[in-house]
């Protein structure tokens, strides 16, 4: 299904309306391009905020224009420096970059309660004392207007009670501060919605300055005009907020009037992109942290193996949509693959080492055979990689009873290429008192050395991977499966918690390494040969201390047991 996903063209719907706004008549014409992304410093950033950053920088690219980094923090409830430094360490991670263009929505706190009074002034804003049951029952419906006692408030008075609010002498929920626009809207954030209410909360920039915190709605439209912004890119669940977008611009005296275009957010199955729940899962140790290269959080992609390119593709091939749709996980993992494919260096790795004695091998012997580093990019060249009579493979490329279609090692079985090297063929193997093998035994042909295969002969076997016993490194590798074993844990009504799959994780120790890994460091990525594409683990991987994470999987023709 990834597969079948085109590319799309770059003059999306968004563009085209830009275009229309900067070309002549329009209603930027002449004008720079200017958008921002405002993430709110409460968690961080995961693949669907990563949609909609690459929207926003990557508008302002197209079109030579700007885009400021802004951080939404009028609420002060979980935001943290923690996640500010966070987003901005995954922005410049990504490619992007904002200049001296960063700010904090709390930055403006001061001009929003002006603009606030000004409403007020206007006779459109006014102080209600609706506690929020009772909001909740005077809201209405589709077929009955909302109502407050307090519409009609003078406007001396709702000033003066603003003052007071802002002093601190109410508590929390006593009182808000209303937009005075249709309680008969049926829109229902026309209905007089909330710009302040009273949270008696410590700010992580402003301390306790403010016990009056502006709602999203009233402070993110000012925020856009006092920066300059000419088109504010958003996702689709503000669309219905768009006419309070507007409502807020054209009755407040901010300098410019933003476009506020909708977009799809972007959906992912087998995960949840909703930071409440991200939030739980890192909160009660279903994951190891934000980190975990389970997550769908960059940071957590990163770490697994993501590259910036590999992300950054995946949103442009995925494209900006209208409508909600779901993508499939499989499409994600399929632009790391292309990317690895092309980037990453192949090397030799045994996950479930099985001992391999070449019984006509001379003792004490060794040598060293050449592999290509990428045959992808000739230019990397090749290694020397050392070939001795002891050496690991696979535990999967034996059977004691092969099966049918079975093309590796078995007694008297097909000759078999060892990556690189000679040919070989399988005479028998060893076993415990439980009757495990613990040794494979076979022959080679000394005048076989050279390829895959480089002296023409036809070779019935598989060529196998393999690693020298007396020269490889022992490491960790930590092979990961979706979160989520339900393709949509997310959906209404569902436990996402029990949705969670008990295989995610399998870590398996006292894997075999070739030497060439010895020097690896965090973040190094890598094709294990047949194996799949793997990253050095960014936080427990050292020299000595090896720790792989499996970024994704080969396509494998041959499953073992089917």
């Amino acid at each position: 299904m990834a597969e079948e996903i085109k590319a799309v063209e770059s003059q999306n719907f968004i563009h085209a309306f830009i275009t229309e706004d900067i070309g002549p008549g329009g209603q930027y014409e002449g004008m720079q391009v200017h958008t921002r992304f405002p993430p709110e410093p409460n968690g961080y950033l995961h693949i669907g905020h990563c949609k909609a950053l690459c929207i926003d920088f990557g508008t302002a690219e197209k079109f030579g224009g700007l885009c400021n980094l802004r951080m939404d923090d009028t609420n002060p409830t979980k935001e943290d420096v923690e996640f500010v430094h966070a987003i901005q360490e995954d922005i410049h991670w990504l490619g992007f970059d904002w200049g001296d263009r960063f700010f904090y929505g709390s930055d403006y706190f001061e001009k929003d309660y002006e603009f606030a009074v000004e409403l007020i002034k206007k006779g459109l804003a006014y102080v209600c004392e609706l506690t929020p049951e009772q909001f909740a029952e005077y809201r209405g419906d589709t077929t009955t207007p909302a109502r407050s006692p307090y519409r009609d408030r003078p406007i001396e008075e709702s000033l003066d009670l603003f003052a007071r609010m802002r002093a601190g002498e109410f508590p929390d929920n006593a009182m808000t501060l209303r937009a005075k626009i249709d309680l008969a809207s049926g829109n229902f954030n026309m209905r007089d919605p909330v710009i302040y209410r009273i949270r008696h909360m410590h700010h992580h920039r402003q301390g306790d300055k403010w016990c009056i915190y502006p709602m999203y709605d009233f402070a993110h439209p000012i925020q856009d005009a006092l920066e300059g912004i000419t088109h504010s890119l958003c996702s689709l669940e503000f669309e219905n907020h768009r006419p309070l977008y507007n409502w807020v611009i054209d009755n407040v005296s901010v300098p410019s009037h933003p476009r506020q275009i909708e977009f799809a957010r972007l959906g992912i199955d087998h995960t949840v992109l909703s930071k409440r729940k991200l939030r739980a899962l890192v909160e009660n140790g279903y994951v190891s942290g934000w980190d975990d290269p389970r997550m769908p959080t960059l940071c957590g992609l990163r770490r697994r193996g993501y590259t910036p390119a590999s992300i950054r593709n995946f949103c442009e091939r995925v494209g900006v949509a209208k409508s909600p749709n779901t993508i499939p996980y499989a499409f994600l993992e399929f632009c790391l693959r292309e990317d690895l494919n092309e980037s990453a260096q192949r090397v030799m790795a045994v996950l479930k080492p099985i001992k391999l004695t070449i019984t006509n091998y001379p003792e004490g012997q060794s040598e060293t055979v050449t592999v290509e580093n990428n045959p992808n990019r000739p230019e990397d060249g090749t290694r020397e990689v050392t070939f001795s009579r002891n050496l690991w493979i696979e535990a999967d490329d034996f059977l004691a009873e092969p099966i049918p279609k079975y093309k590796r090692l078995y007694p008297n079985g097909p000759e078999c290429r060892l990556k690189g090297a000679y040919l070989i063929q399988c005479t028998g193997y060893n076993t415990d008192e439980n009757g495990n093998v613990t040794e494979v035994l076979a022959t080679y042909d000394p005048e076989s050395r050279g390829g895959d295969p480089a002296d023409g002969r036809k070779v019935k076997g598989a060529t196998i991977h393999w690693v020298d016993s007396e020269t490889c490194i022992d490491a960790e590798v930590r092979q990961y499966d979706n979160l989520f074993d339900d393709p949509d844990p997310d959906a209404a009504g569902k436990d996402f918690l029990a949705c969670l799959n008990p295989n995610s994780l399998e870590v398996l120790t006292g894997c075999k390494v070739e030497a060439a890994l010895g020097n690896t460091q965090p973040a190094d990525r890598f094709q294990f040969m047949r194996v799949g594409y793997f990253c050095a683990d960014s936080k427990d991987s050292k020299p000595g201390n090896l720790v792989f994470n499996r970024a994704v999987s080969l396509k494998d023709s041959f499953k073992p047991g089917k």
